[in-house]
């Protein structure tokens, strides 16, 4: 195949690229990763209250040091990240919801025991 044939088939394949995205649609209104506080469960909100107000937490583990073994927020040393337990309904153990604090106030939502995480936004 020549340079030619083969820059022009590229150019094409590019242009079919190009118009699939541009099929899509708008983008969302915030990044994949991230939540909103007003999209988070009202279980999670309430959490997030609780962090606030300096507890009373009703789970023991509420504050314990985060290890972020899973390396899937950003690397810190450990001591950095602290989980809260998100009540889940129906569920007598804590379940797989936690909120996540770092030490400089960022914080990272899972409803999935870790497996993965969004960052939540105001």
């Amino acid at each position: 195949m020549s340079w030619r044939r083969a820059a022009g088939a590229l150019l094409l394949g590019l242009a079919a690229a190009a118009t699939a995205l541009a099929q899509r649609g708008p983008a969302p209104e915030h990044p994949a990763g991230e939540v909103r506080i007003s999209e988070l469960p009202a279980e999670a909100v309430a959490t997030l209250e609780l962090i606030r107000k300096g507890g009373p937490f009703p789970y023991a583990k509420d504050g314990a040091v985060f290890g972020n073994r899973e390396g899937l927020l950003p690397k810190q040393k450990r001591g950095y990240y602290r989980e809260y337990t998100v009540r889940t309904p129906k569920v007598r153990t804590r379940g797989a919801r936690r909120i996540v604090k770092g030490s400089a106030g960022e914080l990272f939502y899972t409803d999935d025991h870790y497996n993965s995480f969004k960052r939540i936004r105001e």
